[in-house]
């Protein structure tokens, strides 16, 4: 991704978060020169890999294919001195993005809708040689429990949520003609470097062509602490 687009995102995110009246924690707001200026104090930033995610996967195509995520708080299942077993991201999604279809092999998480438009959430079973399997899907809403048809998209419009669970296929498309979403992810520790399983295969972070100057570091880019 060119740097310019993910400044762009960046401040779209924002504002979508102001006209769904969230507050964020100071350090999303830090410059890159205040970042470097950090130190230790802020290790749980950077080692948990807490603040701004924009991928397009690599693909290039960031208005089809990629959105915009905030991870907010998070553990570390591989440095056992952080403690926290649960991590928060919000999600931003803008007309004409999706995410790819994907399963977590250890991580569940509730998806929910924070506001904006509706978005579809299309799942599958997983089958053992990690497959889309021909089965029909047990899905969880805000207390609700039943089933959909292997493929089958669950519409989750303001306020809805669902629980995704281990080895359950899903992705991210918006309604269209309802807006812009922004998604709230609420789950167990988030490992992005190890942890997805992408139907197709597809890098978690892009590559960045530096066009100009970063508006905010993305949480692959911290530099070490002073």
């Amino acid at each position: 991704m060119k740097r310019s687009e993910i400044n762009k995102a960046l401040k779209e995110m924002e504002a979508m978060i102001r006209s769904c009246r969230f507050e964020l924690p100071p350090f999303c707001g830090f410059t890159p020169e205040e970042w470097q200026e950090k130190g230790h104090e802020y290790d749980e930033v950077r080692d948990n890999m807490l603040g701004w995610d924009i991928t397009d996967y690599g693909l290039g195509r960031f208005n089809e294919m990629g959105f915009s995520l905030i991870t907010l708080r998070n553990g570390n299942v591989k440095l056992p001195k952080y403690t926290k077993t649960y991590a928060e991201k919000l999600l931003f999604l803008r007309p004409g993005q999706a995410s790819p279809m994907h399963f977590h092999w250890n991580k569940m998480e509730d998806i929910i809708n924070r506001g904006g438009g509706n978005v579809l959430i299309q799942v599958y079973n997983s089958d053992e040689q990690g497959g889309f399997a021909d089965t029909p899907v047990e899905v969880h809403c805000d207390g609700r429990a039943f089933t959909v048809q292997a493929g089958e998209r669950v519409r989750l419009c303001p306020g809805e949520s669902i629980t995704i669970y281990p080895y359950m296929y899903h992705d991210f498309t918006l309604e269209e003609g309802t807006g812009p979403v922004l998604l709230g992810e609420v789950s167990m520790c988030n490992d992005d470097e190890n942890d997805n399983r992408f139907y197709e295969e597809m890098p978690r972070f892009p590559a960045i062509e530096e066009d100009e100057k970063p508006y905010r570091l993305l949480c692959t880019e911290y530099p070490e602490a002073r």
